[in-house]
Order: C-alpha cells, then structure tokens, then sequence
C-alpha cells in the first residue's frame, strides 16, 4: 500500500499534520508512506522515522506551470493508492486528481468535492485538550483506518549530535544552563498576529520581575531585527539586560535546538508555539484577537500549556463581531487587550516551571 499525505503550508501546519504519519504506520506498519511539504518547512519534520519520502513542492514548482505540470506527472507515475489531502487548495485538488488513487480524502469544499472520494467538515467545537487542528486532522483517517484512533501529539525529533553542537553554541554565548532560559515569541508571521510592541514589553518586565534570573531569548529572523530592537528598547532597562538580543537560531532548525533547552517558550501564537509543543517545552501563548483559539490551542492543561485570548477576558466583543471584521480591525481589538489581562495568568505558569 502507497499512501501520500498532502499539507502545503505553514511550518505548524507541516509539523501538526504530522501526526497523520505516525497513525497510519501504527495502522499500516508494511505500507510506504510519502509527505507532501513546502520544501522551507522541511526542518520541522526532519528525521521523522514515520515517513519513508518527502515530496517536495518548492517555489520553482509553485511559479511555474510548466513546472507544476512535470510534477504532476511525477505524481502519476507513482501510483498512490490513497491520496490525504488536509487542506484542499488549489494545486493539492489538482495534485489529488492527477495521483489517480483509488482512495483520495480531503476537507469539504463545495467548488472540488467531486475530486474526492471522501471528504469531511471541520469540526466547531474540540471534544479533547488536543484542540480542532489535531481532531479534525485524524478524523481523515476514519475512511482508512476502521477504529476509534487515540489522539497523537506532534513531535520533533532531534539527534545527539544537534543536541550536543547546540549545548556548546549556547555556552559559548555566556548562557548559564543552571539558570532559567526562556524563548520569547516577540514577532508573529504578521502584524495582525504580534501583541503590541509596547505591550509585549510590559509583559517581559513582569516576567523579569517574577523570575530575576530569567535569560530571555528573542525568535526572529535577520529582516525582523528592528522590530526586535523596538520591543527590547520599550523594556525596562533591568529586562534588557536580562535580554540576550544577539543569541538566536541561524536557521530554522538551529531555533529548534535552541529551545529544546529552554525552561519555556512564551510569545505570540504560531509555529514557534506549536514547535516548542512538540519539543515537551512549557508554552505560555498570546492569541491574536481575531484567531480561533480552539482550533489552535493544542494540548493546553493549565499548567505547562497555557493560553490566552480577548475572548477570554472580553467575550461580550464578541457577541455580535465576527472573525473576519476583528481581523481587518485588529490593532483595534488589541489596544483592549491589555497586559495586566495577561500578566494575571502569566504568574501561575512562570511560577510553575
């Protein structure tokens, strides 16, 4: 049996859809299972002992049609015999058609059901901590795999050899492993998901405050190194120094390894959130107000996973606005969220770790 899993997306939706891997292997143990991957998401899902070929989709192939097509052809010639398309865009309903699998799954979508042999809705409402992004992901399996399936975590998989080259970059750069080490998601993939600057360093004061021999690490690439200056220069000059501005992860993997080691990971809700998830690394995440939490509050117990919304603290703005309306108002929604809504919550989960 030849099974493709297809995800085009984001580094979290890469690394959640994961999962669907490491079910259909317990189910499947003889089958050959390929991931279909934007090719800059690869670093979540590297060495993961579930998937036998990574399938690339890279921007040659997304910009090109001559390109597309030569890859779909590739597609046929392998002969899936079930295709699992999780989120069905464009160029995944084409690539599911051009697979010529018996089997093909996908969401519901009124414009390519007819590709599918089976398609399903997205659940509303999580029956378990596992949040919608996990539930409504393993119920693609339901026609595959004829049982009630347990719910899998998303995981990462490390090698000694990234671990112990990562230990000695850390040491190097003055980091007392003995002494707290938390990852501050300072930046979102975007402004309409990044808590306010002003804001955000507020909430770094008062983890300064709590834990005084805290290391903060910021998470940014080289373009958003202004944006970092911003939110550090906003802080209290005792939180800057507690900062470690110029230590952070080169690439991708390198930030990884690097929060591997860290006490927790705290910050705007994103694939840094659900990577440090997959590394058993406490979380503490900030929502943006027009994201729905219960899709991507994964595996939250109130106490070494924990989150927090404007819903949460203000649910009577919600009551007659929809998503789509905060999102285009956004920085609107978060002048009302204001620190002191997350520093109440903040101080259990920083005591507890």
């Amino acid at each position: 049996m030849k099974i493709l899993v297809i995800q085009q997306k984001m580094i979290g939706d890469v690394l959640t859809t994961s999962i669907l891997l490491e079910a259909l292997r317990g189910n499947y143990p003889d089958a050959e299972l390929h991931y279909l991957i934007n090719s800059h998401t690869f670093s979540v899902v590297e060495n993961n002992p579930f998937v036998d070929k990574f399938v690339f989709f890279t921007k040659e192939i997304e910009q090109s049609k001559t390109e597309f097509y030569k890859f779909l052809k590739t597609i046929k010639v392998e002969k899936y015999d079930t295709v699992i398309d999780v989120y069905g865009k464009l160029s995944s309903n084409l690539i599911s058609y051009f697979s010529k699998a018996k089997t093909k799954i996908s969401i519901k979508k009124f414009y390519s059901s007819f590709i599918y042999t089976h398609t399903f809705k997205d659940s509303k409402i999580a029956k378990t901590n596992a949040g919608l992004a996990i539930e409504n992901r393993m119920r693609l399996l339901d026609p595959i795999i004829k049982r009630e399936l347990t719910v899998i975590k998303p995981k990462i998989y490390l090698t000694d050899v990234e671990i112990k080259k990562t230990e000695s970059f850390l040491i190097d750069n003055n980091i007392d492993l003995h002494k707290p080490l938390i990852m501050v998601g300072v930046l979102g993939s975007d402004l309409s998901k990044t808590y306010p600057f002003e804001y955000m360093a507020m909430v770094l004061d008062y983890v300064v405050e709590v834990i005084p021999n805290a290391q903060l690490l910021f998470n940014y690439i080289p373009k958003q190194l202004e944006d970092a200056k911003a939110i550090f220069n906003f802080c209290k000059p005792n939180t800057q120094q507690a900062i470690l501005l110029d230590v952070y992860g080169k690439s991708l993997r390198d930030f990884i390894c690097i929060t591997h080691f860290c006490n927790a990971l705290i910050g705007n809700e994103g694939g840094a959130v659900n990577m440090a998830k997959a590394l058993n690394t406490p979380t503490f995440t900030i929502f943006s107000p027009w994201i729905d939490k219960a899709a991507w509050s994964l595996f939250e117990n109130g106490k070494t996973n924990v989150s927090t919304h404007l819903k949460d603290v203000k649910p009577e703005l919600y009551e007659t606005t929809k998503l789509k309306k905060i999102k285009e108002a956004y920085a609107t929604f978060y002048k009302q969220f204001k620190p002191e809504f997350i520093t109440n919550k903040l101080t259990a989960f920083l005591k507890g770790l």
